[in-house]
């Protein structure tokens, strides 16, 4: 691939994904709060639902969520927002949570174990003969996942609200997420920043440092609890949002985000239409 292609097929990336050339995070943090305002009075809901795990990305979207509630009511309205433990029994991270909550301060604050679902669907699935072919684990957290949304969808169903996901450009580039879990959502505020953005977001936000640079991991398999997202990738974030804000990357890591990009084009294209 030459020099002049391999950046054309970059910036067509970028421009899927919306990641703007320039950025400040005040502007920001403004204009997703009002996005998540409009919302909510254009869908005549009351409510936004997102589940909580401590990281960088759900703090920063329960924190937005929770000052466009805060707006709505204090214009008049009626919105409510309504954050989520999701955990899978005893979550190992359980204090940076509760510490994302404290930053957070949300209007409500509900806990839902989806570990008696999980395992119950899993037993279920084995039950009718299937052969995992050695993926039983990671399936097993793609059912986690997909609990998870499950229990939202049905409190948000509760409060007449809206379901708030926290995807963002340089998880979407690589379709880290799970289809019809994490990746099942109304709304997605964080849409079009790279990591190092949402980072500076939740610092305008006045997040905590501990909150602002927790390791990212999905925490979805039990085998490997706690696996950084970043050794999953076999690069790192830096590489990623150096790739989507246009900058150069080595060979290897944009040959890594490109092969990612292209094997999980049909997470970002849910579902999949035909076409004649």
């Amino acid at each position: 691939m030459s020099t002049l292609e391999r950046r054309y097929l970059q910036e067509l990336i970028i421009d899927e994904l919306g990641v703007p050339p320039e950025f400040d995070a005040a502007a920001e943090v403004e204009a997703r709060i009002g996005f998540l305002v409009e919302r909510l009075k254009s869908s005549s809901t009351k409510a936004l639902v997102l589940g909580i795990s401590g990281g960088v990305d759900s703090s920063t979207t329960g924190r937005l969520c929770q000052l466009a509630a805060e707006r709505v009511r204090a214009a008049g309205g009626e919105a409510t927002f309504v954050a989520m433990r999701l955990p899978y029994g005893v979550q190992a991270d359980e204090a940076d949570a509760q510490r994302a909550l404290a930053f957070i301060q949300p209007d409500e604050t509900l806990t839902v174990d989806v570990k008696p679902a999980s395992d119950a669907m899993l037993d279920s699935v084995k039950n009718s003969g299937v052969d995992f072919q050695g993926r039983e684990d990671f399936l097993h957290g793609n059912i986690k996942a997909r609990q998870r949304m499950i229990a939202q969808y049905a409190v948000a169903g509760a409060h007449r609200g809206l379901v708030v996901g926290t995807d963002h450009a340089a998880e979407a580039v690589m379709g880290f997420f799970t289809k019809y879990g994490d990746g099942a959502c109304d709304l997605t505020p964080l849409s079009g920043l790279t990591k190092r953005r949402v980072r500076a977001v939740a610092t305008e936000l006045g997040a905590p440092d501990a909150v602002v640079h927790k390791v990212p991991t999905a925490d979805l398999e039990s085998e490997s609890p706690g696996l950084p997202d970043e050794q999953a990738f076999g690069i790192t974030y830096e590489d990623i949002d150096d790739f989507l804000e246009g900058k150069d990357v080595s060979d290897k890591a944009y040959e890594t985000i490109i092969s990612w990009h292209r094997r999980t084009v049909h997470k970002r294209a849910v579902p999949t239409p035909f076409t004649r």
